[in-house]
């Protein structure tokens, strides 16, 4: 085992191919071009026969990134312990390490595979960036002994240094270039989703519809939907996938395509979502399921027909109850867990004062500094004292109390809210 010690004033010829290095350095931030001039360039310095550059990967696992002289079948040989052991330690330890004839050094003499491979010369070192290892350069001579010095040792110990910050730049560089890339595609995906949903409430006389869409990241698992249907009726859905993030942002697509076809052709709420679970579990081969609340609104009676499949209760206002609001509880579990679930419907009828609040849990389960979350009591306070106000006015009054109750506190679910009122 040889310490490093800081290397003494290169040759001219090494001093060259220092500057040669730097050079590409300061020029490339592509890491497999940096990686295999260094190897390029060691091999023909050193006089070695073989060599290959490990990098940690981001389980701190030591993977193979370049190599000369060796094929893949070569690496993953059993008898190729000797020198992955090497490698291993180096990595470990932070130290080089150079023997000079391993045939004979007691470190490595009585291993089989020394014996078998005919190893001679071998000469590691790390690769460390602020101190930490991020990898490791290998050499070996299986021909000749004696072949690696302690300048070899210097000059190897002197590229690593200048190599480490090359891999560290170009690693970050490969970083921001990635992020950049989901960058763009979140945000393509964020107009994707929002082009899936209503741009516009419905303009009905005599009614009035609010909606808020308001995702926790780029994009949502919630969905809210108004559909037009036949008859003088209005369909109204409302959604939340049980995960965050991309997964369930497809998923919310597939699904509202699913939930769309299903109400076309029936004016029953409880068979078209029936329909829509069916086609949910036999097609998305996923572990993600979702709550759902559709409603069938007769919009010349008020007929207010609905399926709640595990989703939040809506709150339910009435002029001839002021003081109170009524829950619209489940009616059937959340779609995608079982094929065969027959949904119950139930209805209400909606006169003129009353409205309907659909709402996802990003509203009840915000929380404040405290962990604190703000509920559904506090939820039904706040719309009771605003029972007076159109539609929109009382979503952008809840919508300010939470912001208020929740202060800094970052958003960790979707918000979605719907109004519908009859005036």
């Amino acid at each position: 085992m040889v310490t490093v010690s800081p290397p003494p004033q290169p040759s001219t010829d090494r001093l060259a191919l220092l500057y040669r290095l730097s050079q590409t350095f300061n020029s490339s931030l592509d890491l497999d071009e940096v990686l295999n001039k260094v190897m390029d360039e060691v091999i023909a310095a050193t006089r070695a026969e073989r060599g290959f550059v490990m990098l940690s990967d981001a389980n701190q696992q030591l993977t193979f990134h370049v190599a000369r002289g060796l094929d893949q079948q070569t690496i993953e040989d059993p008898r190729f312990q000797v020198s992955r052991s090497v490698v291993e330690k180096v990595a470990r330890s932070g130290q080089a390490i150079l023997t000079s004839d391993a045939q004979t050094d007691n470190r490595f003499s009585m291993r089989e595979s020394v014996v078998i491979l005919g190893l001679r010369s071998i000469l590691c070192v790390p690769l460390k960036s602020k101190e930490a290892v991020i990898g490791t350069i290998y050499v070996d001579n299986r021909l000749q002994a004696g072949i690696f010095t302690q300048a070899d040792l210097e000059l190897l110990t002197s590229i690593a240094a200048s190599a480490s910050i090359a891999i560290e730049n170009a690693r970050l560089y490969q970083v921001a270039v990635e992020k950049g890339r989901m960058e763009r595609e979140l945000q393509m995906a964020r107009r994707v989703q929002t082009n899936l949903l209503p741009s516009q409430v419905p303009q009905v006389p005599r009614w009035e519809f609010a909606s808020r869409w308001i995702p926790a990241r780029e994009v949502a698992g919630d969905f809210f939907d108004f559909i037009d249907q036949q008859n003088g009726g209005m369909g109204i859905v409302i959604a939340d996938v049980t995960d965050k993030g991309m997964p369930a942002a497809l998923f919310m697509a597939a699904t509202r395509s699913i939930v769309r076809a299903s109400v076309f052709g029936t004016r029953s709420p409880a068979e078209a979502i029936s329909q829509a679970n069916r086609v949910i579990y036999a097609d998305t081969a996923t572990n993600l399921y979702l709550t759902l609340f559709y409603a069938h609104l007769d919009l010349e009676s008020g007929k207010f027909t609905y399926v709640n499949a595990g989703h939040n209760p809506p709150l339910h206002y009435q002029v001839v109850s002021p003081g109170n609001l009524e829950e619209l509880t489940r009616t059937g579990m959340l779609l995608g867990v079982e094929p065969a679930v027959e949904y119950q419907e139930r209805s209400i009828w909606l006169m003129p004062g009353d409205f309907v609040l659909l709402y996802t849990d990003g509203i009840t389960e915000a929380v404040n500094a405290s962990y604190e979350e703000y509920g559904t009591e506090r939820l039904a306070r706040l719309v009771l004292a605003n029972s007076h106000a159109s539609a929109s006015d009382i979503l952008d009054a809840l919508l300010g109390s939470v912001n208020q109750f929740t202060g800094d506190s970052a958003p960790f679910d979707d918000i979605t809210l719907i109004l519908i009122q009859r005036r």
